[in-house]
């Protein structure tokens, strides 16, 4: 190691690491004590800093940064309400494992403990919801805590990394010392590689199932584009049915034969009734999450389950697997291939075909119809008419949260990972707008639509002055139906009608708003005229946000109630009773 200079401050050395790091990004909102920060941040030219409107969002957009390009998003924040409204969004990073450096500010450190002006316990706050954090006591010790924490952000399972910056500690002096390698941490070594006799085992109950079925994650976007060729191999050589995560969308090619849709709670009849009745489960890269599992004691009740996972703490967590691999996605999906290829296993053919036959039948029932009106748009309308207008362009697609956020799962397919960006474990309102604005910094030229209901744009409705100031060409493409459409959807179905505080009364003329931030404000209700706002809207250079006037009774399905099983599952209004059982268990259709 060599130092650069003999003597700098721990601002100016915050920025020369976080340039060793190859950021080129961060997203921040200054306050009193990270003004040293963005003094250093003045006097250079490698760093690009974009100023959000609130913290919330800062974290957001650097989510959709990160999540679109598989980098380290870089959060800026001052001390106090600075940090605390940092932590929805930490808390989303850690749900969806989204690496995330967030810089805090803190009052100096003899006024630690004092209530001095805008102090807050930050690493007290946040260590719930980060991976790590940390308070920088002394400014020879922030270099390496700066490279320590990029490591552990984007190393086993990705996630946010708080880094407390109390302001003596960035007006002190000390020297840079670049690192000669990368910096890693002395205790966390996440394991990468399985262990072989496991791969075996693993190769051996998937060639001898009879009813297979993979069910893939986040796990397999966050190992990288490598991970999602590998695992489209090895699905195409068993020659098995294959089905995802809300957050794994795009791991595998939705247009793909084998694909049967998306897992869970609004997920295809196919793809839960084939989880139902498998008798070998592949998961890889996903945690067994409750909006996938339903009820606990009928998730895929005799099959044998294989778990792929970086996070150790993940494997047994939530349901027992048989067969537990801890590793990184890539190598564990490499070696499969490899065995694969070298063993040439015997697959039983006809009891493959069988299952095909059965999850065909359960396909024919087409899950995702609805009723089509001349009249009225419907919501899954809009996104098969913008789907039909986007699939063969360079896309990135975020959402908020709600039933639109579903809807948009259900109806826009992701041929490649990092495509897709949403608020998946935390369901965080708010989250795609400036998910969006992330993602636009990273691929400028790419078009990036934010798919968003009317209640879920307003939480953070100010980044409208962001991408106004940094003349962003994000679309904002709104199912407007007048309700918090999910609430109002569990109060009709669950809660006898009664719509509580669930109807979006004095909402804004969302045409004229985006005219007051120099926008383009369009607005859709007729069918007829949808294509015509929509490629409108994609051919405009300029922010553009698209009020889409939407049936306002219309509910998401299939749904499985909260706490119901697989094959427990309503296909639509009228739909409330079990579905039969065959004495061996097989769900009917």
């Amino acid at each position: 190691m060599i130092a650069e200079e003999p003597a700098t401050t721990g601002a100016d050395l915050l920025v020369k690491a976080l340039i060793d790091e190859e950021v080129e990004v961060v997203f921040g909102y200054p306050g009193g004590a990270v003004l040293p920060i963005y003094d250093s941040l003045f006097k250079q030219n490698r760093l690009r800093h974009i100023l959000v409107r609130h913290e919330q969002a800062a974290v957001h957009a650097a989510e959709g940064y990160a999540r679109s390009t598989g980098k380290v998003g870089v959060v800026l924040v001052t001390s106090g309400p600075g940090a605390t409204n940092a932590v929805t969004g930490l808390t989303d990073a850690l749900m969806d494992s989204i690496p995330v450096v967030c810089l805090t500010g803190q009052v100096p450190t003899h006024l630690i403990g004092n209530d001095a002006f805008q102090e807050a316990d930050t690493t007290g706050i946040t260590r719930p919801c980060t991976k790590h954090n940390y308070l920088v006591k002394a400014v020879g010790d922030l270099a390496r805590i700066v490279h320590e924490a990029f490591y552990v952000a984007r190393s086993g399972r990705p996630g946010p990394v708080v880094i407390d910056l109390p302001k003596d500690v960035l007006m002190n002096k000390h020297e840079y010392v670049a690192p000669s390698k990368p910096v890693q941490h002395k205790s966390y070594r996440p394991q990468l590689k399985p262990a072989p006799e496991k791969v075996e085992q693993a190769i051996e109950l998937i060639a001898a199932a009879k009813r297979p079925v993979f069910y893939t994650g986040g796990g397999v976007v966050n190992s990288g584009p490598r991970a999602a060729k590998l695992l489209t191999q090895f699905v195409h050589m068993t020659g098995y049915p294959i089905t995802n995560t809300l957050m794994g969308l795009g791991a595998f090619p939705a247009s793909d034969k084998q694909f049967l849709g998306m897992l869970g709670m609004h997920g295809t009849y196919e793809a839960n009734l084939a989880m139902y009745n498998c008798d070998v489960m592949i998961n890889i890269g996903a945690r067994f999450d409750d909006r996938i599992t339903g009820k606990l004691a009928e998730f895929s009740p005799r099959s044998k389950k294989i778990h792929v996972d970086i996070d150790p703490s993940s494997i047994n967590k939530n349901v027992h697997v048989d067969l537990p691999l801890v590793g990184d996605a890539a190598h564990v999906l490499e070696d499969f291939v490899r065995l694969w290829k070298s063993h040439q296993p015997r697959v039983d053919h006809k009891a493959l075909k069988a299952w095909w036959d059965e999850i065909d039948k359960w396909r024919a029932r087409n899950c995702l119809a609805y009723k089509a009106d001349n009249e009225t748009i419907k919501p899954q309308f809009a996104l098969e008419r913008l789907y039909k207008q986007i699939k063969d362009r360079d896309c990135y697609i975020t959402t908020e949260v709600g039933q639109h956020q579903m809807w948009a799962a259900q109806f826009l397919k992701f041929e490649e990972p990092n495509r897709w960006m949403t608020s998946g474990g935390l369901g965080t309102m708010g989250y795609g707008f400036p998910a969006a604005m992330g993602v636009q910094i990273a691929h400028p030229d790419s078009l990036v639509i934010d798919v968003a209901g009317e209640a879920s744009i307003m939480m953070n409705i100010q980044e409208l002055s962001t991408v106004a100031q940094y003349r962003l060409p994000v679309k904002i493409f709104i199912l407007n139906n007048q309700y918090m459409g999910m609430v109002r959807q569990w109060q009709e179905l669950l809660h006898g009608g009664r719509y509580s505080e669930s109807y979006m009364e004095s909402l804004p003329d969302f045409v004229k708003l985006a005219e007051a931030f120099g926008a383009v404000g369009l607005r859709c209700h007729e069918p007829a005229k949808l294509d015509d706002t929509i490629k409108q809207m994609i051919e405009i250079r300029q922010p553009v946000i698209v009020d889409v006037l939407v049936d306002k009774a219309e509910n998401c399905f299939p749904m499985i109630p909260a706490g119901a099983a697989h094959y427990d599952m309503l296909l639509g209004p009228d739909d409330r009773a079990q579905k039969p059982v065959s004495e061996e268990g097989m769900v009917l259709v």
